[in-house]
């Protein structure tokens, strides 16, 4: 039986990547009436020429070979122009592998451009990399982990996004996705058992401070959800969907924060279930006070893991802070700058809490859970 489950947990896996993949052009299909250009895959075969133009920008001619789709096998010239923009500009080789955009015209490609290197081979093979590491090290634990993983994914690609796209609060939809996601995964790794029960109840605490945290900061802090580029864009379909940018920057937040507060519960419930196995006399205060020690220990490296987290991502802004010496009461004072510390410290909050709520439940349904198998001994 267990075998069974093994291999059917395994091919759930492996399927679960192919419902979010993009999709390529296949078939034979009519792209008569397309308006919008056509991604296919290509390889660079050849540069053809080249030059360089009005105010030293350079334009290139490449000829590509088509590699998948209806059009495979196909070579096509590839018009590549330099906008003097690094970030835009794409450097490209003969030998290279990039996603064309195609213009297609009468079943004909009439015009291509590079759009982007191909990457999809690399991310497959870093995914494949994580699967095997996770299996060779954890074993039945680490398929369990890759199952729970596919199940976030799926959730949060499959569910929350199309739901929040369809207009429902995303504040609402995060709480509820956080609760569900906790709930499975720890469920399925560590069983129906009084330290699984412990933990989930500790996360669901800790994400709700950090929500009600980032939610009172932020409505008072006058934070709009619109200081990244991202929420920026949404702008454009705001009027069709009704986007509350405040609850989407606060849906983000505790998104982010739910895998350190689910982390630190978990962890502390499993050492208070050790405890209590080796120690089944210890006294429930003692018991508490030992999930606390655990906890404080972890509490330090797990808010510097958030901590760190957020700011890594902003390290070249702070560095074009740092270039053009802005002001301390500016850049502090920046919609940006205060939404990071928001999503940063109320996380972290929210990850504090969760030791005392975890150590306290923990600390009760372990004694509850004693106090039945005594009884059922006795009755025995």
């Amino acid at each position: 039986m267990k075998k069974t489950t093994v291999i059917v947990l395994f091919i759930i896996v492996l399927l679960i990547p192919s419902l979010g993949q993009a999709n390529d052009i296949q078939g034979s299909g009519n792209y008569d009436d397309i308006l919008e250009p056509v991604m296919a895959r290509a390889k660079i075969i050849d540069m053809l020429y080249e030059n360089e133009g009005d105010y030293g920008f350079v334009h290139q001619v490449f000829v590509a070979e088509i590699v998948a789709g209806p059009f495979k096998g196909e070579t096509v010239l590839v018009e590549n122009a330099f906008s003097g923009n690094p970030a835009m500009d794409m450097i490209i080789h003969p030998g290279d592998k990039v996603i064309l955009a195609m213009e297609v015209i009468d079943n004909q490609i009439a015009a291509a451009y590079p759009q982007d290197f191909y990457r999809e081979f690399h991310i497959y093979l870093l995914i494949g990399i994580f699967i095997l590491v996770l299996l060779a090290v954890g074993q039945l634990k680490g398929l369990k982990a890759i199952f729970t993983l596919g199940i976030t994914v799926f959730l949060i690609a499959k569910v929350m996004l199309p739901a929040m796209l369809k207009g429902y609060d995303p504040l609402m939809l995060a709480i509820i996705i956080s609760v569900v996601v906790t709930t499975i995964t720890l469920v399925i790794i560590g069983g129906l058992t009084p330290k699984t029960f412990a933990a989930i109840l500790g996360t669901t605490g800790g994400v709700l401070v950090a929500a009600f945290i980032s939610l009172w900061v932020g409505h008072a802090a006058k934070l709009t959800g619109l200081s990244g580029q991202e929420a920026q864009m949404l702008m454009y379909i705001a009027d069709s969907v009704g986007f509350n940018f405040k609850n989407l920057l606060f849906a983000g937040i505790i998104i982010g924060a739910l895998g350190a507060v689910m982390d630190v519960s978990m962890s502390i419930a499993s050492a208070m279930d050790e405890i209590k196995l080796n120690n089944p006399s210890i006294s429930k205060a003692r018991l508490i006070q030992s999930g606390m020690n655990v906890g404080k220990d972890i509490m330090g490296t797990m808010t510097n893991t958030l901590i760190l987290a957020y700011t890594g991502t902003s390290i070249p802004l702070l560095l074009l802070f740092l270039a053009y010496q802005q002001s301390y009461l500016k850049i502090v004072n920046m919609d940006f700058i205060a939404t990071e510390f928001v999503r940063a410290l109320s996380g972290s909050i929210g990850l504090v809490f969760a030791i005392p709520i975890t150590a306290l439940v923990s600390a009760a349904l372990t004694r509850a859970s004693s106090s039945r198998k005594k009884s059922k001994d006795i009755s025995a």
